[in-house]
């Protein structure tokens, strides 16, 4: 006899809309499969190609080039399986906010903070390259994905406080590179072309330098607060410098 006739019908429907909205959550709607046809996965040419194109036609360097392989190789399988790039969004933000946690922590565990500090770098290229490669871009990842890296960058220097550096320095350092941001974003929505500029102080920069001081930190630990401080420091004198750059490209973009 047939299994569903012995369950009644609403609590089958139930069954079968949770089961199509867990299916959505993680990208992928099993109800329609039969109707749809299976997703082209695009090669690693193709996916630079839009990458370039959700760029604002950015050709990237050789070095930027090297990265988004990298990525393409880690997000394929995914974008195979339906993953979600809002999923990954999520993840990079969790990994991002055990940084200080790592960073309290102290001892060996600052090496595990300087490695999650990567991985979060990594993970947040990552969700921009399901996107790419599922051309499942859209307004609201955008902004998810803008929001996450604001909060990764406050744990960031969260973490530079509870290593010694003091809270003047952090808040002026977290407030600097908010402002560039608003800046940014502020002239993207005048029209003029986001990525035009590249300033000192991008999001690779300060997960390069937070990671460099974790690893001094751990090499280190009796002068880590005087490491602390330092890389604080550098992060000010970064954002000053990345906003230099960026008010001199606007003032002649927006002429």
């Amino acid at each position: 006899m047939d299994a569903a006739r012995l369950i009644p019908g609403r609590i089958l429907a139930r069954v079968r809309s949770r089961g199509r909205a867990s299916s959505r959550f993680f990208g992928r709607d099993r109800s329609s499969d039969r109707f749809r046809v299976p997703l082209r996965i695009p090669d690693r040419a193709e996916y630079l190609r839009r990458w370039s194109a959700l760029h604002s036609g950015l050709e990237p360097s050789l070095l930027v080039r090297g990265w988004l392989s990298l990525c393409y190789v880690i997000a394929r399988p995914l974008a195979v399986i339906g993953l979600a790039p809002i999923v990954v969004t999520a993840a990079a933000l969790l990994v991002a906010g055990s940084v200080p946690v790592f960073a309290a922590l102290g001892g060996g565990w600052l090496w595990l903070a300087a490695v999650v500090t990567v991985l979060s770098g990594l993970l947040d290229n990552l969700d921009g390259a399901l996107a790419a490669l599922r051309e499942r871009a859209t307004g609201f990842g955008a902004v998810a994905d803008a929001l996450a890296d604001r909060l990764a960058d406050t744990a960031y220097l969260l973490a530079l406080w509870l290593l010694g550096a003091p809270g003047w320095l952090v808040g002026v350092g977290a407030g600097l590179t908010f402002l560039q941001e608003y800046m940014r974003a502020r002239a993207a929505g005048l029209d003029v072309d986001e990525v035009g500029v590249v300033t000192v102080w991008e999001r690779p920069t300060r997960v390069i330098l937070v990671t460099f001081l974790l690893l001094g930190c751990a090499i280190q630990p009796e002068v880590a607060d005087r490491i602390a401080v330092a890389g604080a420091a550098v992060a000010v004198a970064f954002s000053v410098a990345g906003i230099g750059q960026l008010l001199r490209f606007l003032r002649q973009a927006l002429r």
